[in-house]
């Protein structure tokens, strides 16, 4: 099984090699960052597909299905139990969307592997002179890999526990926030000197985004999207009845509260309530934040991006209450926070970086 499931890793990871062998670009180090980068992006999304679909679970063990490298050669056990229990969280298509998201995850290992190869190699024929092409970066990026492998395979032996998928998508937006430092540092942009003084705020906007992401992890991971489906009040009120303790006690089981009960509807609408309301601080912040940028040589672009992203999030966010949620709009609503979390990191390694670079 574990060859196949490396042999399969290499196969998926061959087309953007592929892509950045035959790509035009002179610089094929870059390129292939920022083709790691693309389909990490993908990888989150793909997860929140798989995350949305109730698929976490469409091949109960790790890293195969029953024991073997895909759903074909584990379809008898597959049908068995989709057959016992139809709506149940095995079903063959549940268990190709759970295996495909593990080979994505797969092909972004043998990429990011690639990366550290070619980084330690440049670094080293330049007698460690080149700083762009140190091994450090790269060398983190892999060590997150391999602790987002430990966390996909919690997240099936523990069942969805929410607080481990909650951190697979964090960890899983690390690697996306590193690999952006990664490709900024090859990018040749002239910056406004002034740029520096917006290094802080976007830090700080970073934090609050981040926090969001967190909250917003919660909601989804506890099924507490349509727990008020009105706005912008709960249950027609401002505040209504919550309950906090058992909706923010982290380590608990889906669907239950640490005592093992059943979590009670008060704390679902504890946990939505704090991530839609924490929301208009992010938005008004960030909204701030890309206005000051939008004022500044080699922000502008990103700023840009940063204004209609926050306001496809904040449109998403409401629509997944009113339209019941759909599941495109709440791909998309991950997405936006992950593309969100990209132009930050741009933008604060640009502020720390205020030259022609």
């Amino acid at each position: 099984m574990w060859i196949q499931l490396a042999i399969t890793g290499l196969l998926v990871a061959m087309l953007p090699i592929t892509i950045i062998i035959t790509s035009k670009d002179t610089d094929k180090y870059r390129k292939l960052i920022w083709v790691t980068l693309f389909l990490t992006m993908d990888l989150i999304m793909f997860g929140s597909f798989t995350r949305l679909t109730d698929s976490g679970l469409g091949c109960p063990d790790w890293p195969g299905c029953y024991g073997e490298a895909n759903p074909i050669q584990a379809h008898a056990n597959i049908s068995a139990a989709e057959a016992a229990m139809p709506t149940g969280p095995v079903t063959v298509f549940k268990a190709w969307i759970e295996m495909i998201h593990r080979y994505i995850a797969m092909a972004v290992g043998v990429l990011i592997i690639s990366i550290l190869v070619v980084s330690w190699r440049r670094w080293k024929n330049s007698q460690k002179q080149l700083t762009s092409y140190s091994p450090v970066l790269p060398f983190s990026l892999l060590l997150l890999v391999l602790l987002q492998g430990a966390f996909g395979a919690w997240t099936v032996t523990m069942k969805l526990q929410p607080i481990i998928v909650t951190g697979h998508l964090l960890l899983g937006l690390t690697l996306l926030g590193i690999l952006t430092v990664l490709g900024a540092r090859h990018q040749h942009v002239s910056i406004d000197a002034a740029a520096s003084k917006l290094f802080v705020p976007a830090i700080i906007g970073l934090a609050l985004l981040v926090t969001q992401i967190v909250l917003g992890g919660w909601v989804s991971t506890n099924y507490a999207v349509l727990a008020c489906t009105d706005y912008p009040l709960c249950h027609g009120q401002l505040i209504p009845p919550m309950d906090f303790h058992h909706g923010f006690t982290l380590w608990r089981e889906l669907g239950k509260t640490s005592s093992g009960d059943l979590l009670p509807v008060e704390a679902l609408t504890a946990i939505h309530w704090v991530h839609r309301n924490f929301a208009i601080l992010v938005v008004g912040y960030i909204a701030w934040l890309a206005h000051k940028a939008l004022k500044m040589e080699g922000l502008r672009k990103t700023a840009r991006w940063m204004l209609i992203i926050i306001a496809v999030q904040f449109l998403t966010g409401v629509s997944t209450i009113f339209l019941s949620w759909p599941i495109v709009i709440a791909i998309m609503h991950n997405g936006g926070a992950a593309l969100l979390v990209f132009l930050l990191m741009l933008l604060i390694y640009r502020a720390s970086h205020n030259k022609s670079y």
